[in-house]
C-alpha cells in the first residue's frame, strides 16, 4: 500500500474530522492504542475548527492517504521564535502499530523546518497517558518539566470523564 503524506484540502475536511475523531473518541477508537475514550468524551474537533487551521498562514494540517481514502493526519503551528507545536496527530484505528505515526511526525517535524524556519517542536499530552508519552519519548521528545492546565468548561477539548486531567509539555531539538 502506497502511502502519500501532502498537505490537506478543503475537500479533506469532512473525512478529516471524522478520522481524528474515529482515533481518539468513542466505540472505534477503543480499537487503537492511542485513544482517549476513558479520559475524555465528546468530540475532539469540528469542521470549524478544522476550517479555521487550514485558513490561518502560521497552522499546516498535513495529511496521510492511500489511493482511496485518509488514514492519518498531523498539525503544525508556528508559534514564532523558531518554535512550533505538533498537534493532531491521527491515525485511523486500522492503521496503528504500522510506523503511520512516526512517518507523520517526521513529516511534520521536516514541514516546519521547511515552511516555518522552527528549530523546536513541542507538544502536550495529557499526563494520565503514559504510553503516549513514552512513545514521543522514544521520538527523540523530552519532557520539559512544564505542566499546562486542563481547559476545564471548554468543551472544544472535550468532556474530561475524571477532575485530575492536565498536560504536560515534550520537546525536541530539530536542528
Amino acid at each position: 500500500m502506497t502511502i502519500a503524506i501532502r498537505p490537506a484540502t478543503s475537500g479533506d475536511l469532512p473525512l478529516l474530522s471524522a478520522l481524528i475523531e474515529s482515533a481518539y473518541r468513542g466505540t472505534t477508537a477503543r480499537s487503537g492504542w492511542t485513544h482517549e475514550a476513558d479520559l475524555l468524551g465528546g468530540q475532539r474537533t469540528d469542521l470549524d475548527a478544522l476550517a479555521e487551521s487550514l485558513a490561518d498562514p502560521s497552522h499546516c494540517l498535513l495529511v496521510a492517504s492511500t489511493s482511496d481514502h485518509l488514514i492519518g493526519c498531523v498539525e503544525i503551528t508556528d508559534k514564532g521564535s523558531g518554535l512550533c507545536y505538533l498537534g493532531l496527530l491521527s491515525v485511523s484505528p486500522e492503521g496503528q502499530a504500522q510506523g503511520l505515526g512516526k512517518q507523520l511526525i517526521a513529516a511534520a517535524e521536516a514541514e516546519a523546518q521547511t515552511r516555518f524556519a522552527a528549530s523546536i517542536m513541542e507538544m502536550t499530552v495529557i499526563r494520565q497517558r503514559a504510553e503516549l508519552i513514552a512513545f514521543y519519548q522514544r521520538r527523540g521528545y523530552q519532557l520539559t518539566g512544564e505542566e499546562r492546565p486542563f481547559p476545564y468548561g471548554d468543551e472544544r477539548f472535550g468532556q474530561p470523564r475524571r477532575d485530575d486531567l492536565g498536560f504536560v509539555v515534550l520537546a525536541r531539538d530539530l536542528a
